[in-house]
């Protein structure tokens, strides 16, 4: 394989910490996909960012009485140490409040305005008197006029997807101060907006080419937009944090924050590239015809952001000119806390960090991934966490690769045996894993990590089976040999699963190929099956997997 992979995650917004139904909604499916591709062989650029703009964010530093930098700052450390300690791959993971992003963000507005896809106009704007500030979208509350919904927001309902203006909600509330007795003001304004009629007939065209491989719900979200008919789009706001409009006479305004974020998947790229010392290198992941297969860019976002980057940045794109527009943006569902989505300003969510520190990055890696919202909308529970951890990981990979290597070191010293012709269930076995490297490669390059997992489980089933069939414990009586071969197709297997697992898994699959007597990275030894040499001295092993014992406080 040599494909060019462009791996892009949505840019967590820095007001919080990260939760984790973040983590199973975009970035740990973008890191599992990532790893894949790199053992696979391919060309892979990874990138992202802290999102750092927006009124949400001058507000609350206003709160503190620091400075939005500072508060930016605060969170962004808070965000990248999560990414570390889940070992999240990333090849660029930067922010929003770099000159590089600047200068990329007001290049893209001035080519997007001196081509016609931009233009200034005055619009009615959602004002608090209470606050005395015009207040973004996302800051406005009300009910949805199309399906009732109260908490719905000033640009969209996430109740039943419509996109909206602040102006068609009921009862629209500010949402900073929450006063239900001063109502809003709507007070006209200059704004620039992004022509998004003009480019709904090569949307259209795009979306309807060779989108098989789209998640039907993603598709389907996309489709709808077009059918009502795309609809100017302000991108510009009231307030004087973010990256400046480069025109003269709107110092008091800045570019909207959406706008900039999505952005920065390019500025990323960009970024990446001079800090390879290589600044012409972007280019081959964003212009095209400059690799060869084409570059296939992957967005992973959770579905609230599917308009922006199925409908949006690819119309950017195209009104910006000779840039990969999204190959697929494989978007999941809600992972949902105790049936309520997670909600930071609600309360409602449990911070990725807490679970981390208590239970460790493979144990969470794994129950995420195994519960993922790629269909539909999952739960997130400590006591289902728990219970996969051992039921799963311990009774089954974990079980599997401790019997094998303890047994190997109390009846062989830890030294590797020299196998017997193999019979017919040991080339059961191994066709078996041949098969589990077949059906998970598959399953990740279509963006099914769960039933990914589940097949590199069945693999480590399948070889717990047949340790119990073969018994080498019975056969080391009366046939040392035949004992003795049964371990090495089992060495052979591990060795196998080990890669196998190692998307999902890189510290337990790291530990083990340590365990196995190799050295370096497993993440380096490439998407195949490292045979393990006969006469070869392993060390004592150790379990790879703690179990976890009910109840467990979580604060």
């Amino acid at each position: 394989m040599n494909e060019h992979i462009l791996v892009c995650v949505a840019w967590p917004y820095a007001k919080t910490s990260t939760h984790v139904g973040q983590v199973a909604g975009a970035y740990l499916p973008a890191d599992t996909f990532a790893r894949y591709h790199r053992m696979a062989g391919n060309k892979v650029l990874m990138v992202s960012g802290s999102d750092e703009h927006g009124t949400p964010i001058l507000v609350e530093s206003e709160r503190l009485g620091i400075s939005p930098r500072e508060f930016v700052a605060r969170y962004h450390k808070q965000i990248t140490e999560v990414w570390e300690k889940l070992g999240i791959s990333w090849d660029c993971y930067t922010e929003t409040g770099t000159s590089n992003h600047y200068s990329i963000t007001q290049d893209f507005f001035l080519t997007l305005y001196d081509k016609g896809y931009i233009f200034k106009d005055t619009m009615q704007s959602a004002y608090c008197p209470t606050d005395r500030r015009f207040l973004p979208d996302r800051y406005i509350e009300g009910t949805c006029p199309n399906c009732g919904y109260k908490e719905a927001r000033g640009d969209q309902c996430d109740n039943c997807g419509h996109t909206l203006d602040p102006i068609d909600l009921i009862d629209p509330r500010c949402k900073l101060c929450g006063s239900t007795t001063s109502k809003l003001e709507m007070r006209m304004t200059d704004h620039f907006f992004l022509d998004l009629p003009k480019l709904q007939e090569p949307l259209q065209q795009w979306l309807t080419e060779n989108k098989e491989h789209w998640r039907p719900n993603t598709l389907s979200f996309a489709m709808n937009w077009l059918k009502e008919g795309l609809r100017a789009r302000a991108i510009t706001r009231d307030l004087d944090w973010g990256v400046p409009i480069p025109l003269e006479g709107y110092e008091d305004k800045r570019i909207y924050v959406w706008f900039d974020a999505v952005i920065g998947y390019f500025s990323a790229s960009v970024e990446w590239a001079q800090r390879q010392g290589k600044p012409e290198a972007w280019k081959e992941w964003w212009v095209p015809g400059q690799t060869s297969p084409e570059v296939k860019p992957y967005y992973f976002i959770g579905k609230d952001n599917i308009p922006f980057h199925t409908i949006i940045w690819p119309a950017m794109l195209l009104g910006y000119g000779n840039r990969n527009l999204p190959f697929d943006v494989p978007a999941n569902e809600f992972m949902t806390m105790s049936g309520e989505k997670a909600s930071s300003s609600r309360g409602n969510v449990i911070w990725t960090r807490d679970v981390l520190e208590q239970f460790g990055p493979d144990t969470l890696r794994y129950y995420l991934t195994a519960t993922a919202p790629e269909g539909r909308d999952s739960d997130f529970t400590f006591e289902e966490m728990i219970r996969r951890n051992n039921d799963e990981l311990v009774a089954a990979y974990g079980n599997v690769v401790h019997r094998t290597l303890t047994f190997l070191q109390s009846k062989f010293g830890g030294v590797v045996p020299t196998p017997l012709e193999y019979r017919d269930a040991d080339k059961a076995i191994l066709a078996e894993l041949e098969n589990g490297f077949a059906v998970v490669s598959s399953q990740i390059e279509k963006c099914h990590f769960k039933s990914a997992l589940d097949a590199a489980m069945n693999v480590a089933r399948a070889a717990n089976r047949y340790l119990d069939e073969q018994a080498p414990w019975k056969q080391i009586k009366v046939d040392r040999e035949a004992a003795g071969t049964t371990i090495y197709v089992m060495l052979q297997v591990i060795s196998g699963l080990h890669a196998l697992f190692s998307p999902f898994l890189p510290f337990s699959s790291q530990q083990l190929h340590e365990l196995l007597g190799f050295e370096g990275e497993v993440s380096k030894e490439g998407w195949q099956v490292r045979p393990i040499a006969a006469g070869v001295t392993l060390p004592k092993p150790a379990p790879l997997f703690p179990k976890l014992e009910l109840p467990v406080a979580v604060e």
